[in-house]
């Protein structure tokens, strides 16, 4: 017996796979899937078992050309993603099913709830199975509205807050007694623009008539068998069976049945020799840097304790570095935020701008948020790519505070303020707003809305008359970006390497994707020679409290009192979550 063999058996471990063996990839997506690196050591500890996206698109790329893959098994299970990491993931498949076989397959979509995301994703295999106990719960989607405003007075805060203009609901969540027609109107619109999506690529997908797709999801949810007959999936088994059906109906030249081994996509030659020597050939190749706008997009270096963030810092450095690298040819800006300050946005639009002035095409790929401040930096691009179901736009701006005076008089505390200034406590959170006041924030709300649908109306070659008519603070999903050419193309990072590629004049299969904040962990505790140095790119945090006027106190005061206000003015609506 091999003696590798012998040794895994005595330990109970799995035999190493045969090479000359047939190979069926697994996609399990329980455990979600990785978008962005790990923000700190425990958090990839925690995500241990979750893909990266990346891992997975490249290994389904690479096995769709592979004639020892013999199909692809996707595991939906409770599918904890967004929408449109569901679709990212679901244009892989898609992509790889044009190829090899492939069945998605699930307990259940959803128990009494949607399971919307779920089933996005799995109508992209060539096959749905589902368990006989489960059910299709594709019953539309869900958006909630909560005003806080009670509350808060209820508690002695009291919120003062302005927004250009009427569609910037992240204030009305604040402010507002009552949910405005704007509001109400704007978050219509994104449901009815998600369900209709899903209509239609289930549809197409599934080879249905919308209209029978429909009244499917109207009667929903809907058992297994009821699904069946509505031709929304394909077979109703186990996990057992649909395992045996695959290893009788996917084989080889070989007419008779042959066993698989199976193998999760992002392991998928991970280790082989070809993949080494690849590796070693792409340091060579022409590049294209990957940039992340991940999370709040922050002023200087960071706030320390916020896991997930964008630091003007470290993007508008990493920005610079691509523009230094000769190797580098054009650059993937990657943004997944929901905004935040103001002048950090500006910066890093700045960077994007130079960088295509400097010959070297950007394209914006857009994950599940990229709107207000997501959107500033976004809009400089050369081409901007967004899935369908992300949610952008929200060209608009707020800023205010939440007044703490009742709250600390409540508590029988005694608070004073010494001031130095006619202006000097106009930020402070223990003292309203006067007239005064009131006049120089909204004349500042005024001048940044206008420098925001100025940039955006020159970035996206329109007109100003064209364009404010679509900012004023509206949330649009992807579609209808497309439809108002807020966004040039709909899909995910796969169609923005290929952008790029055609941009710079590359071929897709001769360049390496760089991801250039990587740096040893050694290398990045040591000090940065200068503000060039890679070692500048990397966030540390900065130092602890707050600097800087409504930007920073939105959050600051946020902190204090345990609410989880926006970012800066450059904000989405507070917490949009489709359900």
């Amino acid at each position: 017996m091999d003696p590798i063999r012998r040794v895994t058996d005595r330990l109970g471990l799995p035999a190493r796979a045969n090479p000359q063996q047939p190979t069926v990839l697994e996609l399990d997506l329980s455990h979600g899937v990785q978008f962005a690196p790990p923000a700190s050591p425990v958090a990839a500890l925690r995500q241990r078992r979750a893909p990266g996206a990346r891992a997975i698109r490249e290994g389904l790329r690479r096995a769709a050309a592979d004639p020892k893959v013999l199909g692809l098994l996707v595991h939906v299970g409770t599918c904890p993603l967004t929408l449109a990491e569901a679709d990212e993931i679901g244009a892989a498949i898609a992509e790889f099913s044009k190829a090899r076989p492939s069945i998605a397959w699930t307990e259940s979509f959803g128990e009494l709830t949607s399971g919307l995301a779920g089933y996005r994703l799995a109508v992209n295999a060539r096959e749905v199975w589902l368990q006989p106990s489960g059910a299709l719960g594709l019953t539309g989607v869900h958006l909630g509205i909560t005003l806080l405003r009670g509350g808060l007075e209820k508690l002695g805060l009291d919120p003062q807050l302005s927004q250009r203009h009427e569609y910037k609901s992240a204030a009305d969540q604040f402010a507002a007694t009552e949910i405005t027609a704007a509001n109400r109107e704007m978050m219509q619109r994104i449901a009815d623009s998600l369900m209709d999506d899903t209509i239609a690529r289930t549809a197409q997908r599934r080879g249905l008539e919308p209209a029978a797709v429909r009244a499917a999801t109207d009667r929903a949810p809907l058992s297994a068998a009821a699904a069946l007959e509505a031709g929304l999936i394909d077979r109703i088994g186990y996990r057992d069976e649909v395992y045996d059906w695959a290893r009788q109906n996917w084989r080889t030249a070989d007419p008779e049945p042959a066993d698989f081994s199976l193998r999760y996509v992002h392991r998928y030659g991970k280790r082989s020799v070809p993949d080494q020597v690849d590796r070693v050939v792409r340091r060579h190749r022409p590049r294209i840097a990957v940039v992340d706008v991940h999370g709040p997009i922050i002023v200087g270096a960071g706030s320390p304790g916020r896991r997930e963030q964008a630091p003007s810092d470290a993007v508008t450095g990493r920005l610079r570095a691509a523009g230094r690298d000769p190797h580098v040819k054009a650059v993937l800006l990657r943004v997944n935020s929901p905004g935040g300050s103001y002048v950090a946005s500006d910066a890093i639009r700045r960077e994007v701008i130079r960088l295509r002035e400097g010959g070297r095409p950007v394209v914006a790929s857009m994950g599940t948020l990229a709107a207000s401040g997501g959107y500033f930096v976004s809009m400089g691009a050369t081409e901007i790519v967004s899935q369908p179901s992300t949610l952008t736009g929200s060209i608009g701006v707020l800023a205010g505070k939440l007044v703490t005076e009742r709250l600390v008089r409540r508590l029988g505390l005694v608070q004073e303020s010494v001031d130095s200034g006619p202006r000097a406590a106009m930020m402070a959170a223990n003292v309203p707003f006067t007239e005064d006041h009131w006049a120089v924030l909204n004349a500042w709300l005024d001048e940044v809305y206008a420098d925001f649908t100025a940039k955006a109306a020159a970035d996206r070659g329109m007109e100003l008359a064209e364009l404010e008519p679509l900012a004023r603070g509206r949330v649009w999903t992807g579609v209808d970006a497309a439809e108002r050419r807020l966004v040039d193309h709909l899909g995910g990072m796969d169609l923005a390497i290929d952008r790029a590629c055609a941009l710079a004049g590359l071929d897709r299969d001769a360049v390496a994707l760089h991801a250039g904040a990587a740096l040893p962990f050694l290398a990045e505790l040591a000090p940065a020679e200068s503000s060039e140095s890679a070692a500048a790119t990397v966030s540390t945090g900065g130092a602890a409290g707050w600097t800087g006027g409504p930007d920073a106190l939105l959050a600051a005061v946020a902190d204090r009192v345990g609410l989880g206000l926006p970012h800066g003015v450059l904000s989405l609506p507070y917490r949009i979550t489709v359900s």
